[in-house]
């Protein structure tokens, strides 16, 4: 009977602490179409299929401003949040292969009008910072804007902050990663010579927000290590046996869910467990990581635009 009983307190514990934002109430109908699936007329069916179709994921990476722990790794002030990292995932249809594309937060879009949970909506900006719109708006605005300069449907939205993503890290035992170069960056207050590292959970966040302590300091150089950090993780995440190891299971479910954000599709265990049972055949080496194709604004050396036709061809790919 305690058994059953802690059983349930931690499902209980876990699905409570994920948080959730109704997108597609939201949104309604003002967004690109779901692409239509035609079921096959081989496929047999069973008693709980797993879901196969391909997939478009938002994910964030928000800086977040509150709390305790988010301040102490970096993230300012006690109010607001900006989206520090945004990544497209796409997973193809049978779910053993997927592409993750890194939007440049200082990529210059024509961000949409946007609702607000306040009533009302926010303006069309034209040539704002892609970051912007997450917030003025939140997810929405988020999700909005990366639909309406992408054209894909975002099935999806997944937002972590900052110390969940460290004690993600950590629960999995740290994460090994390679660097090209030698990186003294006091502002992120990392500092790591050439060559293979096993992190962390604050070093890896370093590594993950560091961007002027390489290349030229700009954004993209950044987007370079976090896409090494996905590749990173999932290596992690295969090399650790979390379904042997209790102990190490609840803690880094307990580390995602305390700090993570979903759309209401995503927003209990037994969805969150479904995704993951689905993608169970996909491994590191089937992950493709890619920067959407920028190049310098013309009228600001500063920022980026979407470089065309590289951009919209790589887009269509994923619709």
């Amino acid at each position: 009977m305690l058994g059953i009983a802690a059983a349930g307190w931690v499902y209980w514990h876990l699905d409570h602490n994920i948080k959730s934002v109704d997108i597609n109430s939201a949104l309604g109908d003002d967004r690109p179409a779901k692409p239509v699936v035609t079921p096959s007329a081989t496929a047999e069916p069973t008693a709980s299929p797993l879901p196969t179709e391909a997939l478009n994921i938002l994910v964030l990476g928000s800086d977040s401003r509150s709390g305790k722990e988010n301040q102490e790794l970096g993230g300012g002030d006690s109010s607001g949040a900006r989206s520090d990292t945004a990544m497209v995932v796409h997973i193809d249809a049978g779910r053993t292969r997927a592409t993750v594309v890194s939007i440049p937060r200082d990529t210059l879009v024509n961000r949409p009008s946007c609702p607000l949970r306040s009533g009302g909506s926010t303006a069309v900006a034209y040539s704002a910072m892609f970051n912007s719109a997450y917030s003025v708006g939140g997810p929405v605005c988020a999700v909005k804007t990366v639909e309406s300069f992408t054209g894909v449907r975002m099935d999806h939205y997944v937002e972590i902050d900052f110390s969940g993503f460290a004690k993600l890290v950590d629960a999995l035992g740290g994460v090994e990663v390679t660097t090209d170069e030698d990186i003294e960056d006091d502002q992120s207050h990392l500092h790591l010579k050439k060559g293979t590292h096993h992190l962390d959970g604050t070093e890896a966040l370093a590594l993950a927000r560091t961007r002027h302590g390489i290349g030229d300091g700009s954004d993209l150089g950044r987007i370079g290590l976090q896409q090494k950090l996905v590749k990173g993780l999932l290596e992690q995440m295969a090399a650790t046996n979390l379904l042997g190891d209790p102990t190490r299971l609840y803690r880094v479910a307990n580390a995602v869910t305390a700090s993570l954000t979903t759309d209401t599709g995503l927003d209990s265990l037994p969805e969150l467990m479904s995704l993951g049972q689905s993608l169970k055949g996909l491994t590191a080496d089937r992950v493709t990581t890619v920067m959407m194709p920028v190049m310098t604004a013309p009228y600001d050396r500063n920022r980026v635009v979407a470089r065309e036709p590289a951009a919209s061809d790589l887009w269509a790919s994923l619709r």
